[in-house]
């Protein structure tokens, strides 16, 4: 019998010990099991070792505010919300929608639900109306709490029975969220906790069709996080900051469920517009000792002069998307610290990383995390060396697994049956790394090879000038199709042929001809998810029409117009 605590306890103890905590790991057994009460409570806050150190720090970088939450004030308060919410009429397998940034109101929702048994569906606050009301009906949400600038959104959404809680100043026909500090600080929950209730439901992001419902349980992301807290490489004690938005499961991954299965400091810097500057200043001043933040912003970070700052970082990682060599190798030339990959989705907590101790290949997103049993398989599902990234099933299951895609009636399915298929394509050389080569549906075929946009996209972001790039096919009438690159310029820079012809040579002296990019987009802003992803699928689609009219077009160019390549072109070729 393995309990939660032996097994975080385990993962601890040999964090730096990939072959002995693979081998000997063990999911906690499926037995009744409350996070919040059980752990949160019971342990974080009941322990004098852990009670009165900070568990949410909240730093807002344009007043200058900070706030600090212990984990023994975050116990009592999240027991006053519960209460609150119960006397709202929410009972266990109630949904209840989260809309809000990265405010303390957030985690004190959050560990509220999870004691109540009731089903949180996070969103960010950039979704539209129709979005919320997308949300609202097939997420069956019986109240909302929101920020005060969403409250406009609502105006046209939602019956008489939506219960409307406001987090911030008073707004008509809703609930000031403040009146939940009236509610007694201690809780009696209703029943145990069955690990297979439902916990989370998150919208993922659509691209050609709504988004799916994937839903976890009481027991998959709390529990699940432990594999996440091992590849973070996190502590006792810790100061983590981790740059994602609510809404994102990437932000319940590493700003609730990982840190404090650690025990450590859930850090946030709240900021108006993204500064790498006031970032960096705040993460030295205020002794910041673990940092994950996703591609995007590490580009935007190695912009700055990484060595004036004094960090006191102990372990760095990137999440995401693959992270390209070039900003590995800026930041362990300013810090000597190298940023270790992690990959996992939505559907699943961190399912493979490199962990702290271990070799890190640049470019590869490490190995399977204790207690997952990764595969990678053919169309046919048999083992292959590139393939798609599959998940034994069965007694293998991981306990960090989503309970599956549910419908419009509650079922679930999509995580059942002997594996998962998770519709991303990676490479497994002989000592069990893993390198991305992209999602199933960005991968494509050029004169009858196969295109893995994220190599080209590497090789792009070695040039001085590239910011940020990504690849997709064009159709072209000899080869079907060519890479083409959409590229940003870092800031200043001139969109300009001899621009164009510089980023050409530079690949040129790079890539084999058949990966060759042929086409050049130079543009101001690249299209992206809430999460940060680069949204491939719109580039594709204004490939595939010809479409001239988008707001994201750029300057084009083609290398066939550079009188100066041909020559050389013609011997590569030749």
């Amino acid at each position: 019998m393995t309990t939660f605590q032996e097994a975080r306890a385990f993962l601890l103890a040999h964090r730096t010990d990939y072959d002995t905590a693979v081998a000997g790991f063990r999911w906690p057994d499926d037995a009744p099991f409350n996070w919040a009460l059980d752990w949160f409570d019971a342990g974080l806050a009941a322990d004098p070792e852990s009670r009165d150190r900070t568990a949410l720090w909240i730093v807002d970088a344009a007043s200058g505010s900070e706030n600090k939450l212990s984990f023994a004030t975050l116990s009592r308060r999240s027991n006053q919300v519960a209460n609150f919410l119960r006397a709202q009429g929410l009972n266990r397998g109630d949904h209840l929608l989260l809309l809000l940034g990265n405010v303390v109101p957030l985690w004190e929702i959050m560990l509220a639900a999870i004691k109540l048994g009731i089903v949180v569906i996070p969103a960010t606050t950039l979704l539209t109306t129709d979005e919320l009301r997308d949300r609202l009906e097939r997420g069956r949400a019986k109240l909302v709490v929101a920020a005060p600038d969403q409250v406009a959104k609502f105006a046209s959404l939602g019956g008489d029975d939506l219960k409307r809680v406001v987090a911030g100043d008073a707004q008509d026909g809703w609930l000031p969220f403040a009146q939940s500090t009236d509610y007694p600080e201690e809780f009696t929950p209703d029943a145990p906790t069955d690990p297979g209730e439902p916990m989370l439901l998150y919208f993922t992001s659509g691209t050609t069709a709504k988004p799916k419902l994937v839903r976890h349980s009481q027991r998959s992301y709390p529990v699940g996080a432990l594999s996440t807290m091992y590849w973070l490489g996190l502590q006792p004690g810790d100061i983590h900051l981790n740059i994602s938005s609510p809404g994102w499961a990437k932000h319940a991954w590493s700003c609730v469920f990982a840190p404090w299965n650690a025990g450590a400091t859930v850090f946030v810097v709240n900021q108006p517009r993204f500064d790498a500057k006031t970032l960096l200043a705040t993460v030295a001043r205020c002794g910041v000792t673990t940092l994950c933040a996703p591609p995007t912003v590490w580009r935007l970070v190695i912009q700055e002069k990484l060595g004036d700052y004094k960090v006191a970082l102990r372990e760095v990682c990137g999440a995401g998307e693959p992270l390209n060599p070039e900003v590995i190798d800026q930041v362990k030339a300013a810090w000597g610290l190298t940023i270790r990959d992690g990959y996992g989705q939505t559907e699943t907590t961190a399912l493979c990383g490199n962990s702290p101790g271990q070799k890190v290949k640049i470019g590869s997103m490490g190995r399977p995390l204790p207690g997952y049993k990764v595969i990678i398989t053919d169309p046919d599902g048999k083992p292959a060396k590139e393939g798609e990234i599959t998940l034994k099933l069965g007694a293998d299951r991981p306990a960090g697994l989503m309970q599956g895609y549910q419908g419009d009636g509650g079922s679930v399915s999509g995580a059942d049956g002997e594996l998962y298929r998770s519709g991303d394509v990676a490479f497994a050389d002989d000592e069990g790394y893993l390198t991305f080569v992209g999602r199933i549906d960005d991968v494509f075929k050029s004169s009858d090879y196969r295109i893995s946009p994220f190599e080209l996209e590497s090789i792009l972001l070695e040039h001085d000038l590239v910011a940020e790039a990504a690849v997709v096919p064009a159709p072209d009438p000899i080869r079907l199709a060519v890479p083409k690159a959409y590229v940003m310029l870092v800031a200043g820079t001139e969109r300009s042929r001899d621009t164009a012809l510089s980023i050409f040579r530079h690949l040129q002296a790079r890539l084999s001809p058949f990966k060759r990019i042929r086409r050049i987009e130079l543009v101001d802003e690249l299209p992206k998810t809430i999460s940060g992803k680069i949204r491939r699928v719109h580039l594709r689609r204004l490939e595939h029409d010809d479409d001239r009219s988008d707001a994201l077009r750029g300057r084009e160019f083609r290398e066939e117009e550079f009188v100066e390549l041909q020559q050389k072109l013609g011997q590569s070729e030749g």
